[in-house]
């Protein structure tokens, strides 16, 4: 078996692509052509594909003993220098494959981690792909030091790679602790950031890797920021002042973009630049609606959603790129399944003003209009009226001051300690007294009832407004 160097990703190499298709899983081609995606992102070449359909991975080898021996033909044939695997193997069956095929053997993990690790610009997102590293290598060392294995020591004694490993593993363990130390300080000094722009109206972009998510916000905002046709071409959170029409100036924030099958130690290291988007008032999920396959990455990026604990926030769905439809039945069946869907096209222009609107009204749920009444000299809550609100009318009455603005949700409950009187108003009309307090969460509750949300649920996990 030739020396493999685990320490190099595959750029510059030759790779075989292996795809083994398992009951309730895409099938195995398919799934080949998205892995073909992150290799070539990689910079590798991609020389020759491999599928097979099983019941249960080998517990050895995970392909069959036949399709091992036909991969191996494969390898010959083409002069690989690398397998891929679009599935996740264990430590075993790496080294397994490894020492059967004599080439250097990845799974897709190992290829994400590769592109994360090339395309990290920020200190931030160099410390969270160096922690998914080591968290992923942690359980493979040992594969990687069978070089020094093989100098035996005395009867009783462990060899030098068995000394190596053990020192390795505790560096590396060590290293893990002190990473996310300071990937818990970044995220709270991220929390703080973006706590500090409270008074503005926050919007994120997020989706699937690829969906023009960088694209969408160069339109939206008139900035120049790197948007490439390529996977992961953004792993840093970018923030720009969007003036949304007929409503002012909002941030609107672009996120590192999602994939199927996400390895959960990426998703933990990059918290912190997600903090974004858990955070927003809105969220804008930008989906593909020219690849075949959007239905499936739109319930993935809900899936990564959910594991980031991101459940209950306003979502619109926007389907980008319509004017690379191939068939416009696709598109008509994408808006079927999606009603609330906004069609749009970042690259022409095509549907921005109707996504525009889209974002206003939602937005204008986060915002109640409210009479507050106070105590002329009450110069505090008047201070705050006038920097987190947008005050419509003052009316002034025997020393008291009645107040007709409109209130972020998120503000009510820093009325609340005020010596005041908060009415809600419905429809232009005063709708009940709050008596100088509200909801714990934000929400207003006049007579005893809670405002209820103001979403709108389709088939998915997440709400969606339109």
């Amino acid at each position: 078996m030739k020396e493999t160097d685990r320490k190099q990703g595959v750029l510059s190499e030759s790779a075989v692509l292996v795809g083994v298709e398992l009951p309730n899983r895409e099938a195995a081609h398919d799934n080949l052509d998205e892995l073909a995606g992150l290799v070539e992102t990689a910079g590798a070449e991609i020389v020759g594909r491999l599928t097979q359909k099983r019941v249960t991975p080998d517990q050895k080898t995970y392909l069959g003993k036949g399709k091992v021996d036909e991969l191996e033909l494969i390898i010959r044939a083409t002069d690989a220098d690398a397998v891929i695997f679009d599935n996740n193997l264990s430590p075993a069956q790496t080294r397994n494959l490894e020492q059967a095929l004599g080439v250097k053997v990845l799974d897709r993990t190992e290829v994400i981690l590769d592109i994360f690790s090339t395309r990290a610009r920020t200190h931030e997102a160099r410390l969270a792909v160096e922690l998914a590293q080591l968290q992923y290598a942690l359980p493979r060392l040992k594969r990687m030091w069978t070089h020094l294995s093989r100098i035996k020591a005395g009867v009783g004694m462990r060899g030098p790679g068995e000394k190596q490993l053990e020192t390795d593993r505790r560096l590396v363990e060590r290293r893990i602790s002190e990473l996310r130390g300071e990937l818990d300080r970044v995220l709270r000094r991220k929390e703080r950031e973006v706590a500090a722009r409270s008074d503005h109206m926050t919007v994120s972009l997020i989706g699937y890797t690829n969906a023009g998510k960088s694209t969408l916000l160069n339109k939206l905002t008139g900035s120049d920021e790197l948007a490439e046709d390529k996977l992961f071409a953004t792993l840093d959170t970018r923030t720009r002042r969007w003036q949304l029409p007929s409503w002012g100036p909002v941030l609107l924030s672009d996120t590192v973009g999602f994939i199927r099958e996400l390895p959960h130690s990426l998703i933990a290291s990059f918290k912190a630049t997600l903090e974004e988007a858990r955070q927003a008032d809105l969220l804008l999920h930008v989906a593909d609606a020219s690849n075949p396959k959007a239905i499936e990455q739109i319930t993935a990026v809900y899936k990564v959603l959910e594991e980031l604990d991101i459940r209950e926030k306003d979502t619109i769905l926007v389907l980008n790129q319509i004017d690379a439809v191939a068939e416009p039945g696709m598109l008509d069946m994408l808006k079927q399944k999606y009603p609330l869907a906004i069609p749009i096209s970042a690259q022409t222009g095509e549907g921005l003003s109707r996504l525009a609107a889209a974002v206003s009204d939602a937005l204008t749920h986060h915002f109640v209009d409210v009479d507050v009444e106070t105590e002329v000299s009450n110069g505090r809550l008047l201070a705050l009226l006038a920097k987190n609100t947008e005050i419509l009318s003052r009316t002034y009455t025997d020393g008291l001051v009645s107040v007709h603005c409109r209130v972020p949700r998120k503000f009510l409950g820093q009325l609340a300690p005020e010596k005041a009187t908060i009415k809600l108003r419905r429809d232009g009309k005063v709708n009940g007294s709050m008596n100088g307090h509200a909801s714990s969460n934000g929400h207003v509750s006049p007579n005893g009832h809670a405002d209820p949300e103001l979403t709108y649920r389709d088939d998915e996990p997440i709400d969606e407004v339109a």
